[in-house]
């Protein structure tokens, strides 16, 4: 960009200043040259820094469309509870006789949702709630409840989040891996003190008891020396053990007889144990109506009565236990009578069929009415001390055509066979776990330990 100035001056002025230029010393003369030549530079320099940053600057001009912005209305309860406020979480356990109003107090949480939450899809399992089952509850500032997590075990849980005004129910279920435990052991004294000594679990415990139930009585005819092995399943999840599963495979020796159960499932996927000649292992009836016993007495036409001192026909047997202990029904039936009288105290008749009747006496509660249909193992009372009695236990007695036999050595009805239909398919299937079976006590003979946990075979 060129720049330009134009100055006019008169000519005695000029004359002027060449007779100053001629008389001024050469020295001054030299600086004040030197001063006005800087001055000059510094102002064009000046001048040019101004005109080189006009020459770079552009006018840009920018276009922004409009943002549109729609009427939206927005109420609180349209808003996920977890947005409008952080969630704090409770944590409880189940204990006995708790239910949801419980667990809620306890967490001191308002009871007000329960409605909403057991009428959700899946919530009717929240009214039956069992001991050791967790639960997490997750609430609002408001105490909401914006999710619920209900771990009935380690496998499975319900997850209950609420979305758009209501409670949505999702099912989270995992799988453990299964291996095979086997265990051994021998009869020192009591089947539960001798099953502990080979590291069996509670449950495996009973389920022993009650698969060979029906044909060993484990109050009378267990003895010192008599034997047991079982291969069983034991499950875990993320390589720690959870707990043990059903019995595959087990034997009894009592007395020198070797009893053997093999778990079936049939093609409808029912479940049952048979004998490896595939006979029912479910008997008619039980030997015996309890879980956990102990004899006071036996079956004896001339014992002595322990209150009157009398020798009086005792017409069945006597199993001692701790009050309150559940009582059962050996067979299915129904209630020919459930009543009270001074003698029996708290009392059951069952009817089974035309043939056969057993009697439940001295009982805490009954928990049957007369008329009623029971099931085989159906609770039917508690071992109580009503009556003509010294302490707590059951008197039971059973009686064929009207008359009293002794419940332990009684002939019972025989055992139904595996349907001819699944016979094939029972023998390819339970042939090899009774070979495995049979390896594993032949194999433990050898060795230190009596138990070895071993893979499922796929």
């Amino acid at each position: 960009m060129a720049f330009t100035s134009k100055f006019k001056f008169s000519t005695e002025t000029l004359q002027r200043l060449q007779l100053l230029v001629r008389n001024f010393p050469q020295p001054h003369l030299f600086a004040a040259s030197l001063v006005v030549f800087c001055t000059l530079a510094l102002t064009f320099l000046s001048l040019g820094e101004k005109i080189d940053k006009r020459q770079v600057v552009e006018s840009i001009e920018l276009k922004f469309a409009p943002l549109v912005v729609p009427d939206i209305q927005v109420t609180n309860n349209q808003l996920p509870l977890s947005i409008t406020s952080p969630i704090r979480w409770h944590s409880t356990n189940v204990r006995e006789g708790d239910n949801l109003s419980t667990l809620f107090d306890r967490a001191g949480i308002p009871t007000n949702e329960i409605y909403n939450l057991t009428a959700s899809p899946g919530g009717d399992i929240l009214g039956n709630l069992y001991p050791g089952e967790k639960f997490r509850i997750g609430v609002n500032s408001k105490k909401q409840i914006v999710e619920l997590e209900y771990i009935k075990s380690p496998l499975m849980r319900y997850i209950y989040a609420y979305r758009d005004g209501s409670y949505q129910t999702e099912k989270r279920e995992r799988k453990a891996e299964v291996l095979l435990g086997f265990r051994k052991g021998i009869i020192i004294d009591s089947l539960y003190n001798s099953a502990k000594r080979a590291q069996l679990p509670d449950n495996i415990i009973m389920e022993m008891a009650n698969i060979f139930g029906w044909d060993i009585d484990f109050v009378f005819d267990i003895r010192e020396g008599d034997k047991f092995s079982l291969l069983f399943e034991e499950r875990y999840l993320d390589g720690e053990k959870l707990d043990a599963g059903d019995i595959i495979a087990a034997s009894f020796t009592n007395r020198g007889k070797t009893y053997r159960a093999i778990r079936y499932q049939h093609s409808d996927g029912s479940t049952l144990y048979y004998s490896p000649e595939g006979l029912s292992m479910r008997k008619t009836f039980l030997r015996t109506p309890l879980d956990i016993f102990r004899i006071t007495s036996g079956f004896n036409l001339r014992r002595k009565h322990p209150i009157h001192k009398k020798i009086k026909a005792h017409r069945g047997v006597d199993y001692a236990a701790p009050r309150g202990t559940p009582v059962y029904a050996v067979g299915k039936g129904k209630v020919s009578a459930s009543g009270f009288s001074n003698a029996n105290g708290n009392f059951v008749f069952l009817q089974h069929g035309q043939t056969y009747m057993t009697k439940y006496l001295h009982l805490h509660e009954r928990k049957v009415k007369t008329g009623q249909t029971v099931s085989q193992r159906m609770l039917i009372g508690t071992v109580g001390s009503t009556g003509y009695s010294t302490g707590p236990h059951l008197h039971y007695e059973f009686l064929v055509n009207g008359v009293h036999k002794n419940p332990r050595t009684v002939e019972l009805p025989k055992a139904d066979p595996i349907n001819s239909e699944e016979r094939e398919r029972f023998e390819l299937t339970t042939k090899p776990l009774l070979v495995r079976l049979a390896i594993y006590e032949q194999a433990s003979q050898y060795s230190v330990a009596d138990s070895l946990d071993v893979p499922e075979a796929n």
